[in-house]
């Protein structure tokens, strides 16, 4: 049982390959307009979302970050939410639900704002170490606080979403595998059940996608100001 029930996690397929990563790659087969002559309908609607969540995450970001920053986010954002609501479908499996996907998209991206922050204003970083009005006596402990907190940011972000995405699965397993009852009372209550949970995960889906890119803004906008 605990078998079957994890499986589902499992990126090796039966033939002893992991081609279940490919369902990452099922996005560029639909969205991206260089392989269809003429703008779809899907196409016309991914550019207006695109050219909404531009408008929104430059206004965190401000006018001074440079170029192309939020599209990286953006991107991320779109990656995501693929992946979480794709692994909802029968039969595909979930990338997300790895914390060997999440962890390298955040770790990646935070160390690259370290180092940016470092290098280009070193004493800045220092001084977010100490938040102002912090009393003398509590600065040494305020900086081993603040330090920690900034190296434990990737990981609270990839286990955010690794864990959201591997609970709500685990729970759609659990009342799948009770529809296998005889009571006509008991299956009608797990299919509503089901229908409630899958429409919860669906959103959950979107939430996260969304609270794993506001962080990263929050981050970039932290290290850039």
């Amino acid at each position: 049982m605990i078998t079957n029930l994890f499986s589902i996690f499992d990126p090796s397929t039966s033939i002893g390959t992991s081609l279940n990563w490919a369902s990452i790659l099922i996005i560029i087969l639909i969205l991206f307009p260089c392989y269809w002559a003429v703008p779809t309908n899907i196409n016309i609607f991914f550019s207006n979302i695109v050219n909404i969540l531009h408008k929104e995450i430059k206004v965190t970001l401000g006018k001074t970050t440079p170029i192309g920053t939020s599209l990286f986010l953006i991107s991320i954002l779109i990656f995501i939410i693929h992946n979480n609501v794709i692994g909802l479908l029968p039969y595909i499996f979930t990338a997300s639900s790895h914390i060997t996907i999440t962890l390298t998209l955040a770790l990646p991206f935070w160390a690259s704002l370290i180092l940016f922050g470092w290098i280009n204003s070193a004493v800045n970083m220092l001084a977010h170490l100490v938040p102002q009005g912090t009393p003398a006596i509590l600065m040494m402990f305020i900086v081993l606080i603040e330090t920690i907190r900034n190296i434990i940011r990737p990981l609270t972000l990839a286990v955010r979403l690794t864990a959201n995405i591997i609970a709500g699965h685990l729970l759609i397993t659990l009342i799948g595998n009770q529809a296998a009852v005889r009571s006509i009372i008991t299956l009608l209550g797990v299919i509503n059940a089901f229908i409630l949970l899958t429409i919860l995960e669906m959103a959950v889906a979107f939430i996260q996608a969304y609270v794993f890119a506001v962080l990263l803004t929050l981050y970039v906008n932290e290290i850039h100001h």
